[in-house]
């Protein structure tokens, strides 16, 4: 005869104390930097590859801005991914050097290590203005990369 044993309580979905959001950034980055997705998509499929990479990515300044994070912070998150792109418009050496710079990996650091710094100046904002008007730059240029390569292509 079988012995009953209790059932025991499922595992929780984030560790005591982290936010959900916060476990799900560790994953994100584990899978695009980690697992080197984001530079394997960049390699795969230039510019589209940066392009998509550089839009998952947002989703730790996602989490950033709705934590109420400093724009300093957000910024340099920002610019992390526009450089990540811009490196990976290089063909062949900026893949590599793709490979090398994780902006998912220290924007999760970001994320982690910092507190919110309190109320933004002028001059913070001033630098989230400047930070994503490099990033839609850098993404534009993807963008008309990949055009480009497609047209080369057909």
């Amino acid at each position: 005869m079988a012995t009953s044993r209790p059932l025991a309580a499922p595992a929780p979905l984030a560790a005591p104390g982290v936010p959900i959001e916060i476990e799900r950034a560790r994953t994100l980055t584990r899978v695009l930097d980690g697992y080197l997705l984001d530079p394997l998509l960049g390699l795969i499929l230039p510019g589209a590859g940066d392009l998509v990479g550089s839009l998952l990515g947002l989703y730790l300044v996602a989490i950033a801005v709705r934590r109420r994070m400093s724009p300093v912070i957000v910024a340099r998150m920002l610019l992390n991914l526009a450089l990540d792109a811009g490196l990976g418009l290089v063909p062949l050496l900026g893949d590599l050097a793709d490979f090398a710079f994780k902006a998912n990996q220290r924007n999760l650091a970001l994320l982690v290590d910092r507190h919110d710094t309190g109320r933004a100046t002028a001059r913070d904002w001033l630098a989230v203005a400047g930070a994503a008007a490099v990033f839609a730059a850098v993404i534009a240029a993807v963008i008309y990369a990949a055009i480009a390569v497609i047209r080369a292509i057909s």
